[in-house]
């Protein structure tokens, strides 16, 4: 768990908190974050927080060396890699913001999108997470086989309305993130346990990218096998969800 990071208070919250899961990302975090910082020129105050997820590279010193440079990137840690929903997980519970919004740390995802998502969900109180949808993918052959096997089963027992979960540009609403039941790979079924708790689900096609340096971190075992057991889970979850509550407080009268 991170620490508590003390902030003065004159240094005002944050209106926008990104997210970025990293593991051995080094050579991908410099130009990352400058695209990121370009993105949310129009959204400040803002805050980037990197989760080094047990990275064995330079991604801690690179991070290190650019925190001197911008004021709004922080840097979580953790000891040994946990994987990317629970990176995900450490960076929204350490937010400021009450939006937050998340990427990929490979640079495949365009932070371009980022405006275009949280704009969604600011316009409508109702929607609960705004998530990209990739076009073009950029991916092998192979991998992109997995995707679309993967989506489809998952698509056809959930009925999200969702063609792509897999995508890491994504927005929401912290307290909505928080209130989920969490389990490794919550990432990958975001949209379906977002309409389970009684919000709408937005989507933004978003152009997928090359990775510029290092390799996938993920493989066969991630994608695919690994899900199933996780589909079932999401499944019984939903099936036992009977009604979402209308809650308001009821005050005295006056007088």
């Amino acid at each position: 768990m991170a620490e508590d990071r003390p902030f003065p208070s004159s240094v005002p919250a944050p209106r926008i908190s990104v997210v970025v899961p990293a593991r051995n990302e080094a050579g991908n975090i410099a130009p990352l974050v400058e695209e990121i910082v370009r993105a949310l020129s129009a959204f400040a105050p803002s805050e980037i927080i990197y989760v080094n997820d047990g990275s064995r590279d330079e991604t801690e010193a690179e991070l290190k060396a650019l925190m001197k440079v911008h004021a709004s990137l922080r840097q979580i840690r953790h000891e040994v890699s946990c994987g990317q929903s629970a990176a995900v997980r450490t960076g929204v519970a350490a937010a400021r913001a009450p939006i937050v919004a998340t990427l990929d740390g490979d640079g495949q995802n365009d932070p371009a999108f980022l405006p275009a998502l949280v704009a969604a969900l600011e316009r409508d109180p109702t929607v609960g997470l705004v998530a990209g949808q990739r076009v073009g993918r950029k991916a092998t052959g192979f991998k992109q086989l997995q995707s679309r096997i993967a989506n489809g089963v998952r698509k056809a027992i959930l009925r999200d309305g969702t063609r792509d979960t897999g995508c890491g540009l994504k927005a929401f609403r912290r307290e909505v993130f928080l209130a989920l039941p969490y389990f490794d790979s919550l990432h990958r079924f975001l949209p379906a346990l977002v309409r389970r708790d009684g919000y709408k689900v937005a989507y933004v096609d978003v152009i997928d990218r090359p990775r510029l340096h290092g390799v996938s971190n993920y493989g066969l075992w991630d994608r695919l096998w690994v899900g199933i057991l996780d589909l079932a889970g999401v499944w019984w979850l939903i099936r036992r969800r009977k009604r979402v509550p209308l809650v308001s407080e009821v005050f005295r009268d006056a007088g």
